[in-house]
């Protein structure tokens, strides 16, 4: 199986204030225990960094894990991230048994988008990114249908058709990961009417997020604005969550509803469903790129 590949130059990136490619993000979880902070603060005095902004949780005090964030200004930042990262490796994270990520907070994420006929979460994003409202680049858009191509021609972003059907969606995923491969931070599932199996989700190797079209999650499958207004619903929301193999079962990241009545038709909860999964999976993606949420467990800490 071959994907059709339509390929145009990439958008400039917007530029960001001056100064911004010298602040630096280190994020860092941990078993929890004394002087941690303290530590990670000395490190970061010692090499040079001022702290600008910090946020920290525990699961628990005694036993629990540790997670924090923390944004920093250092002169030269880019030249000097690579050693940094192994001078806190060595000096800091084998001490606390830590998993950690440092970088340029000013490097936008590499996503790829997979979409099939419904555009209101894609152009959003798209739009958003363009606007420099998302730490984004849109490296790709997958789609196993054509329809939307010319939507995302204007944005010049690459645009792949991969058909998936029952029979062939083993070596549909094949095609998707191989264009995939080392290219992309993230994929973003917005509207992808395909369930991905365990094994792409395994081999893919970056967090893929989904928008499910409802707040528990409910009504989940066919028609869920129909059965929505059957059972007389009075709020409709969206999920934002991880995929995993578990379908709709990921760790949730954002989650939002608004109200409706009884006067609502199908077509206006499915209009208001529409805004509110655009702005749910905007708002996920964003504090997915700017390194503000840690997985723990089937749950997630948002800072």
């Amino acid at each position: 199986m071959t994907a059709t590949v339509s390929r145009r130059p990439a958008p400039l990136a917007p530029a960001g204030p001056a100064g911004t490619g010298d602040i630096g993000r280190l994020v860092v979880s941990c078993p929890d225990g004394p002087g941690i902070v303290a530590l990670i603060s000395a490190f970061l005095h010692r090499h040079g960094a001022n702290i600008v902004q910090s946020d920290q949780f525990s699961t628990g005090a005694a036993g629990g894990r540790f997670m924090l964030r923390t944004e920093f200004h250092l002169t030269r930042l880019r030249e000097r991230l690579h050693l940094l990262r192994r001078q806190f490796d060595v000096e800091v994270a084998r001490r606390l048994g830590a998993e950690f990520r440092v970088r340029a907070a000013a490097t936008p994420a590499r996503v790829a988008i997979f979409v099939s006929r419904h555009d209101h979460c894609l152009l959003d994003l798209l739009w958003r990114a363009r606007r420099g409202e998302l730490p984004i680049e849109v490296v790709a858009v997958v789609s196993n249908h054509p329809d939307l191509e010319p939507d995302v021609a204007a944005f010049g972003t690459p645009y792949m058709h991969v058909p998936v059907t029952r029979a062939t969606k083993p070596a549909a995923e094949r095609v998707q990961l191989d264009l995939l491969r080392g290219e992309v931070d993230l994929v973003v599932l917005a509207r992808y009417m395909q369930i991905l199996s365990g094994d792409f989700l395994d081999r893919v190797g970056v967090p893929v997020i989904n928008i499910h079209h409802s707040f528990l999650p409910a009504f989940a499958g066919a028609s869920p604005y129909e059965r929505a207004r059957q059972r007389g619903v009075k709020l409709i929301g969206a999920t934002a969550h991880y995929a995993t193999e578990d379908l709709d079962e990921g760790p949730i990241i954002e989650q939002d509803v608004v109200r409706v009545s009884h006067r609502a038709s199908v077509a206006d909860l499915a209009r208001g469903g529409a805004d509110i999964e655009r702005t749910v999976l905007a708002r996920a993606v964003a504090w997915h790129c700017a390194d503000r949420v840690f997985v723990h467990g089937a749950t997630t800490v948002v800072f």
